[in-house]
């Protein structure tokens, strides 16, 4: 069931509202600016009612404020007014707001309105899925990466908790692809992506297929050595698929991964991590290739032997 968020001071009409779109959609209430704020960079909203006129922070504050955020910036929002004049209406719409419903308001009018927004909102996010994923894997593609990135590190920040970041590379892929051709390769690379996939489904994991055969992975609240032990076991669940390579480079096709493990503060750079996790993948193939380098934020290291 799609939900929706009413931010209205008044708990009157804020009640009314809901008992209008109660049977069709789940309904939650702020009845402050502030508390609407945080509902909406907390939660996944897919419309949100605004009052434009509210004690302290006022509706149009408010929906610049959304507006800023990489969390809510695409969710919907209709204003609640009984403001009617051109100006005001105006001024809404070039803050974001994609429609207006005037006091006093009409139920079916209510109704209506709201139910194309949330239709035009799933037409939208689906087109995004589609622009997000990578055809030959089906995973997350790097434009998803990153957009999803920043949001997770910013959680991460927020919450004060650990934020790991890996790359992985097929080993001698090259190789793989010069010897049994493109087509193989692309097999490779969708099965490689499945294992992957399938150790990495807590919902604070994230994974991306970066470009050719390099793929990028985040997760929340691991310490550095139980991420390191946990990717370890990612590497060796892809050479168990015993997928045969050229014998005089590989026996069968593997992986080398570098990662690191730190809790980000506002200062750090999600990017500048990432380069260094990538410094660790360069480490593990240096090594030997089928093996992974992690690090800690004091750049103490790991390796598999």
């Amino acid at each position: 069931m799609e939900k929706i968020l009413i931010v209205d001071d008044s708990s009157t009409q804020a009640l009314q509202l809901k008992s209008i779109l109660d049977d069709d959609y789940d309904i939650t209430v702020a009845q402050t600016a502030e508390t609407g704020l945080s509902y909406a960079s907390s939660e996944d909203f897919s419309l949100i009612l605004l009052d434009v006129v509210m004690p302290g922070m006022d509706g149009f504050t408010l929906l610049k404020k959304l507006q800023e955020e990489i969390i809510t910036q695409s969710v919907p929002v209709i204003l609640i007014t009984s403001l009617s004049d051109i100006q005001h209406e105006q001024l809404g719409l070039t803050l974001g707001a994609v429609d207006y419903i005037s006091k006093p308001f009409h139920p079916l009018i209510v109704k209506a309105r709201v139910n194309t927004h949330i239709k035009l909102y799933r037409y939208r996010k689906q087109v995004e899925r589609q622009s997000m994923t990578d055809q030959l894997t089906g995973i997350a593609n790097r434009r998803q990466h990153d957009c999803y990135s920043i949001i997770k590190w910013n959680e991460a920040i927020r919450l004060k908790v650990p934020f790991s970041v890996c790359m992985f590379d097929i080993d001698y892929f090259k190789v793989y692809n010069d010897t049994f051709g493109h087509p193989a390769g692309d097999k490779v690379i969708a099965s490689v992506a499945k294992v992957i996939a399938s150790h990495l489904q807590r919902s604070t994991d994230f994974l991306a297929r970066y470009g050719g055969e390099e793929f990028v992975a985040f997760f929340l609240g691991d310490s550095a050595v139980s991420a390191f032990e946990y990717l370890k076991k990612i590497r060796k669940a892809v050479e168990d698929l015993h997928i045969p390579h050229n014998p005089s480079k590989s026996q069968w096709v593997t992986v080398s991964i570098g990662g690191i493990t730190l809790i980000p503060l506002r200062e750090n750079s999600y990017e500048v991590y990432l380069k260094l996790a990538d410094t660790m993948l360069y480490d593990a193939k240096k090594l030997g290739r089928n093996r992974v380098v992690w690090a800690n934020e004091k750049m103490n290291q790991w390796y598999e032997e």
